[in-house]
């Protein structure tokens, strides 16, 4: 089928009391305009569901326009995306403010050679894409109108929060195992809007990949790998011997 009719009916359901997952008509529009099977495999592209790409979730369309509602971007604003993935959102996004006007990081190489391919064939080759740790943002381009960050954390990083314009709004799903909440932060790092509950995975930093199974972002997993590594050791390193007392 027509790839535009397959997108039309993706928006169209988007839209529809059922999912009410769009409100904003301009999302609605640029989310009609981006070809999403150039992101996604032509019999993905329309679905929505997530799916895997190097370890990492690739968010349904009704997650990206759930986030992309909280964000709110308007015409020129200078945004930020941490967690590119395959460059989707980003592409929205530049359809709403200006392909000059959106950055996007991911910590993965291999998702960001990805992005950049992907953007570049769907005509948003002027997004910025980068290599970095997302919980660092990318500061030599702030300050942003609107950060949007597609990975969960315990509090709203202070470095990202710190490349706010001062009436700029950064977005990000925040809690841990426990449960996350979709949350809008101010510039000043407070929490002004929360929209719902979530579940994203954590952020990564420097030197972990999506195909590894430590991440650090959460109180819950910080313990649990610390629990790992001390069962992982045997004798002098696990528990002192009183050998006085043995022989």
């Amino acid at each position: 089928m027509d790839p535009a009719v397959l997108r039309e009916d993706m928006v169209d359901s988007l839209q529809h009391a059922s999912k009410r997952a769009i409100h904003t008509e301009s999302i609605g529009l640029a989310m009609r305009e981006v070809p999403r099977h150039e992101f996604v495999e032509e019999g993905e592209a329309y679905a929505d569901r997530a799916f895997e790409r190097y370890g990492t979730r690739i968010l349904a369309p009704s997650t990206a326009a759930r986030l992309l509602e909280a964000v709110a971007p308007e015409p020129d604003d200078r945004v930020l995306v941490v967690g590119a993935g395959v460059g989707y959102t980003a592409a929205v996004l530049a359809e709403l403010v200006g392909p000059e006007n959106v950055h996007a990081v991911d910590i993965d190489r291999r998702l960001v050679y990805d992005a950049r391919e992907n953007l570049d064939r769907a005509g948003y080759g002027a997004v910025l894409v980068d290599c970095l740790d997302g919980a660092g943002g990318l500061p030599a381009y702030a300050p942003y109108d609107r950060i949007l960050v597609e990975a969960a954390a315990i509090d709203p990083p202070a470095r990202l929060v710190s490349q706010l314009a001062p009436e700029g709004r950064l977005v990000l799903p925040v809690g841990g195992g426990g449960g996350q909440e979709l949350c809008r932060v101010d510039a000043s790092g407070a929490v002004v809007e929360q929209r719902g509950t979530v579940v994203f995975r954590p952020l990564l930093v420097d030197g972990e990949q999506g195909t590894t199974p430590e991440r650090n972002r959460t109180v819950r997993e910080d313990r649990e790998h610390a629990a790992r590594h001390f069962e992982r050791r045997r004798g002098w390193e696990q528990e002192w011997i009183d050998w006085d007392a043995r022989y």
